[in-house]
């Protein structure tokens, strides 16, 4: 039995967030190809991105918030690599299709951040960042064993000499 006040809900881990993001702004890509309805690349992009934000562990959130525009570019790129395997100049149609794709999914990809930024921020972003900060600087403050300088054996650093030596000319 649950108790009282406490909620039983699937929570992902960053990554689980990340391949839900992934996955989801492929099969918008498909059903946008199947459809032909453009629009729905990226907003299904953007409701996956918050999907993953809500379900992510408040530990996650760091590292979720930075990963949207690298999903939406990995997903796109491997749909324009499938699309210029078919053309005459793969690299040609490889460039001019991420340009376009990009181009046209620029607006979703900025709601898609921004949506997954203010509501990680509103869940508990804030906590991270100082942790963070926290961790850095007890880092940076500890006290890092001092050497005293030890000079090398002598003749360390001098050239070897190969060969028989020459005769006194």
């Amino acid at each position: 039995m649950a108790e009282k006040g406490r909620r039983s809900a699937v929570r992902l881990t960053a990554r689980g967030a990340i391949a839900l993001a992934l996955v989801a702004t492929l099969a918008g890509y498909v059903l946008a190809a199947l459809l032909g309805i453009e629009h729905i690349v990226g907003a299904a992009f953007v409701l996956a991105s918050t999907l993953g934000v809500l379900m992510v562990n408040k530990r996650d959130l760091l590292s979720l918030v930075v990963t949207p525009p690298l999903t939406f570019f990995c997903a796109t790129l491997f749909v324009e690599l499938g699309r210029a395997f078919g053309s005459v100049s793969i690299v040609q149609s490889l460039a001019l299709g991420l340009y376009t794709s990009m181009t046209r999914g620029a607006p979703w990809l900025f709601a898609g951040s921004a949506i997954v930024l203010g509501v990680a921020w509103r869940r508990g972003l804030r906590d991270n960042v100082r942790e963070l900060r926290e961790e850095l600087k007890a880092g940076a403050e500890a006290a890092r064993p001092r050497q005293t300088f030890v000079p090398e054996p002598e003749g360390y650093f001098e050239p070897r000499v190969y060969g028989t030596p020459r005769g006194e000319d």
